[in-house]
């Protein structure tokens, strides 16, 4: 009795085994049906050794192509046969022709258990993209390094037409062009007499000329510069990184171990930072601004909390007086959103 449990026992046990290796280990032929040359041999097939140097493979490969080619083989198999072989001694030859793929498939013929391996290495260089990483990304940074080139003209040159159309810029710029003796409006006669729209197309020019060399404008409409483009800011990345280091290493040596007192730029990039403002931000600020910053002594964390208290104090006043704001006030409490309303059937 207890022998023939126990032998029934063993049954089950070797009857699960045998289910499991079944299901999760497939036939080696079932799995290397579809990769490379099927389940015959890609060196068979061109009837070259596993030896033979690139030269013999594409031999005997234009041998076996020209027999079989579609439009030549009369064979007793038919057309179909003979594509079908034609198309296999292809797959032979991509195969072997390539350094890497071979390598792959003489590890796949003295490894035939790794069958997982051998599918993934297959389709991972079958799907993998034919063109360089590298290359796509060094085409996508300089699409937008010219874009954004071109875009920062393009708001310049903005700029500068809404400067010379500004009073301001634009007599200054005349009284500097008379003084250089560019606007003497002189009669001309003859041939050289141009009309008065001519010249006042000239006049224009000059004054949009000197506007753009004498005025610096500052901020998001300053005028671009090479070297802030994204493909220089990567090409130059590491030595920017490099002075960034030296220059917070010897902040922190100045000013927090040795104790000296800050200067006029340091006090200005403090308070830049008090105010979390990007340096271009800064930079568009009037310089009379930046005088009361560094006369107010806002480097100084207590005295720019100060400031900022001051600064938000003015800015609710000139809001509770600007008529627009008491209008939005009085729709907000009368007739803002929010509010429900029933109508009677």
């Amino acid at each position: 009795m207890a022998a023939s449990i126990s032998g029934s026992v063993c049954v089950g046990v070797l009857g699960v085994l045998l289910f499991i290796s079944a299901v999760w280990v497939p036939p080696a032929a079932a799995l290397i049906e579809g990769l490379y040359c099927g389940t015959q041999i890609c060196y068979d097939v061109l009837g070259v050794s596993r030896d033979a140097s690139k030269a013999e493979i594409g031999r005997a490969y234009r041998q076996l192509a020209r027999k079989y080619h579609p439009d030549r083989y009369q064979g007793e198999e038919g057309a179909e046969s003979g594509q079908q072989k034609f198309l296999l001694i292809a797959t032979a030859y991509e195969t072997l022709k390539d350094e890497e793929s071979r390598r792959d498939y003489d590890y796949m013929l003295d490894h035939p258990e790794e069958y997982y391996s051998h599918y993934y290495t297959y389709y991972r260089r079958r799907l993998a993209p034919k063109v360089d990483v590298r290359i796509v990304i060094l085409v996508t940074v300089c699409a937008i390094s010219i874009f954004q080139y071109y875009s920062w003209w393009s708001s310049y040159t903005e700029a500068i037409n809404y400067l010379t159309t500004v009073p301001k810029y634009r007599i200054q710029a005349t009284e500097l062009a008379k003084q250089q003796g560019l606007l003497n409006r002189t009669k001309e006669k003859g041939k050289n007499r141009r009309s008065k729209e001519e010249i006042r197309e000239e006049e224009e020019e000059i004054i949009r000329d000197i506007i753009k060399n004498k005025i610096d404008i500052k901020g998001g409409y300053q005028k671009p510069n090479i070297s802030d483009i994204l493909l220089c800011k990567i090409i130059l990345f590491p030595y920017y990184l490099c002075a960034y280091v030296a220059w917070y290493c010897s902040w922190v040596y100045r000013f927090s171990i040795r104790g000296e007192e800050y200067g006029e730029e340091e006090k200005l990039y403090i308070i830049r930072k008090n105010m979390k403002m990007s340096q271009a931000q800064f930079d568009s600020l009037e310089d009379h601004l930046k005088q009361t910053f560094l006369e107010r002594q806002l480097w100084v964390k207590e005295n720019y909390e100060v400031y900022k208290e001051e600064q938000e104090e003015e800015m609710k006043m000139k809001m509770a007086m600007d008529p627009r704001w008491k209008r939005y006030r009085r729709w907000m409490k009368s007739e803002g959103p929010g509010r429900i309303t029933f109508i009677d059937d």
